[in-house]
């Protein structure tokens, strides 16, 4: 460690964002294990459930609980809970039917598609640099999900719809004021997530769990659990266009566990397209980095 305080910080907070990545991808191999053993109205009803209860007590812990939310964050938190519901069985869906390193990677443009939706939406600047890294970036998100009779299916498409609600959601947390208890608006989402989730298993047969399933689904619970709180800290403790890059991770996890707990590694057209996914973003986050500071820089006329 250095002795700058700042330096410190944005070390721990690119430490915490690797380490939530790395429980990000372990609740997705969790959640993949329970394809075709468990329901997934079941499974997230369940993982949601004790989610939500843990965001509860550390909300009601910390004062957030009695704090509330304004009727406007309410609003918000309440489609931002939305976003999530369709994220979860856009995404999950895919994740039983495709490996897991496909879908992370396609993940991967998230932040690309919520810099556009944040210059149309929130009127954010962005610059033609930015823009065609976005333009690369979904070049490469072609490459990885290949559209034609032979490499496209409709899972590669949820992924996609995936995205697009990640989008949704994060322009939405965006718009949260500041004074939104960000463990409120959490326990908000998962529980919005378990009960519409549970709500649909209404009538349908819930299956007897095993030692495995239930462990399955604790050990996602908790994995996640960390994961949302590492993230948060993570961009508390350090600047955003430090920590933000290292979101990236994931896709080394992804193609680690993937490998070693499902058998699959991706073609070399979906690694070159994950590259170019990546690369993309990374380029974006420089040159957001570079225009901030540009902006700090006292003009000399």
């Amino acid at each position: 460690m250095t002795s700058d305080p700042a330096t410190n910080d944005n070390l721990r907070g690119a430490a915490l964002m690797m380490l939530s990545m790395a429980l990000f991808t372990m609740n997705d191999v969790f959640m993949k294990s329970l394809a075709g053993e468990v329901p997934l109205y079941q499974i997230l009803f369940i993982r949601n459930g004790v989610v939500t209860l843990a965001f509860l007590a550390l909300a009601y812990r910390s004062g957030a609980l009695l704090r509330g939310l304004s009727r406007r964050d309410l609003m918000l938190a309440t489609v931002r809970g939305a976003a999530e519901v369709a994220t979860a069985y856009f995404f999950l869906t895919a994740l039983f039917n495709m490996p897991l390193a496909n879908v992370t990677a396609v993940l991967q443009s998230a932040p690309l598609m919520v810099m556009v939706a944040a210059a149309i939406f929130l009127k954010e600047p962005i610059g033609w640099r930015r823009i065609l890294a976005v333009v690369a970036g979904f070049s490469g998100v072609l490459l990885i999900i290949r559209p034609g009779p032979e490499g496209f299916n409709l899972y590669a498409l949820y992924v996609l719809i995936s995205v697009v609600c990640i989008t949704v959601r994060d322009i939405t947390t965006r718009k949260l004021s500041r004074e939104a208890p960000a463990l409120l608006v959490s326990a908000i989402t998962s529980a919005m997530v378990c009960l519409c989730f549970g709500a649909t298993g209404i009538g349908s047969d819930w299956i007897a769990l095993t030692p495995r399933s239930g462990g399955l689904i604790a050990g996602a619970a908790l994995v996640v659990m960390g994961a949302y709180l590492a993230s948060v800290q993570a961009m508390r403790l350090g600047e955003v266009s430090f920590v933000s890059p290292f979101r990236y991770t994931a896709l080394i996890w992804a193609l680690i566990l993937g490998f070693v707990v499902f058998g699959d590694w991706p073609t070399d057209l979906t690694l070159i397209g994950a590259a170019v996914v990546v690369g993309s973003g990374l380029f974006s986050f420089y040159r957001e980095l570079q225009v901030k500071r540009a902006a700090r820089v006292p003009s000399m006329r």
